[in-house]
């Protein structure tokens, strides 16, 4: 590739603005994206302001299903940020999603998670099941559970045992911390159940499953050529992307290293510094 000025893309400039043109909507990595840790990016409002400007709408992902809609829409906001809740998508709202589809019949659920979280599934009309063989569940979800207790976990573990529908709210190993912790994720709570089930999850959402990306395909009616995942991760976001046939940039304002980009496979449809740089491109093709 030639020297990195700004952004690069697989395709020549002719193409890329022809395929940014398409764009309907524009889906938002958070952490590394749009802020870091509790500072938001100098850009960042206004790139979104353009975005509202060119009629193309936008929404943000998270993996973490921990916190409610309500407690990120609160965080964004004392980043200056006013959202709505149609704006944000995490892998809660994927997990109903995706039972509401696939499971319609589905009410009840044994759910590992915090309140928080598992107040977002009673609000979408599902029941949360006790700790009781007596309270069979119709679907079990494992999720990123900070307030974890042991015998909710062997619960779980029995219910899966015993064929219960199995669905994980992402692949997270750990959560990111800059805390003196290791705060174990979805992954290595479903990795337990695992080693003492010998069963995996049916299904494993979240980043980098296309099922995330194609859930706000069907809340917006978007083709996967109408939207764009933008991220600073290449193996979640940008290979999200991939999955669901759309377009993937990555931006070099958080985790991964123009050398680390270097060697991807496959590669970002864009590799730029920013938002702010996909914003100017943006303007460009729908000027």
């Amino acid at each position: 590739m030639e020297n990195f000025h700004e952004y690069r893309s697989v395709w020549e400039h002719g193409e890329l603005m022809e395929r940014l043109r398409r764009i309907r909507h524009v889906a938002l990595d958070m952490d590394g994206t749009i802020y870091m840790g509790m500072s938001l990016f100098p850009y960042t409002q206004a790139f979104l302001r353009g975005l509202r400007e060119q009629g193309i709408g936008y929404s943000f992902l998270t993996n973490n299903p921990s916190k409610c809609i309500d407690d990120y829409l609160h965080k964004l906001a004392k980043l200056g940020i006013e959202a709505t809740r149609d704006e944000m998508y995490t892998t809660a709202l994927a997990t109903i999603d995706y039972i509401k589809a696939r499971y319609p019949a589905a009410r009840r659920l044994f759910l590992l998670g915090t309140p928080s979280m598992i107040s977002e599934f009673e609000a979408a009309g599902f029941e949360s099941c006790a700790d009781s063989a007596d309270d069979v569940p119709d679907v079990v979800v494992a999720a990123f559970d900070m307030t974890l207790q042991y015998d909710r976990l062997c619960r779980a573990a029995w219910w899966v045992k015993q064929g219960v529908p199995y669905i994980a709210t992402n692949p997270d190993r750990v959560c990111p911390t800059d805390l003196p912790t290791v705060l174990v994720d979805c992954g290595s709570i479903c990795a337990c159940i695992e080693h003492a089930t010998g069963r995996r999850p049916d299904i494993t959402l979240g980043k980098p499953d296309p099922n995330m990306l194609s859930g706000i395909l069907a809340r917006h009616g978007l083709q996967p050529s109408e939207i764009v995942m933008v991220g600073d991760r290449i193996y979640t976001d940008v290979q999200m992307a991939h999955n669901a046939g759309a377009m993937g940039v990555l931006v070099l304002s958080g985790e991964t290293t123009l050398d680390v980009a270097d060697k991807a496979d496959p590669q970002p449809h864009i590799t730029a510094d920013s938002i702010e740089i996909l914003g100017r491109l943006l303007r460009e093709a729908h000027a």
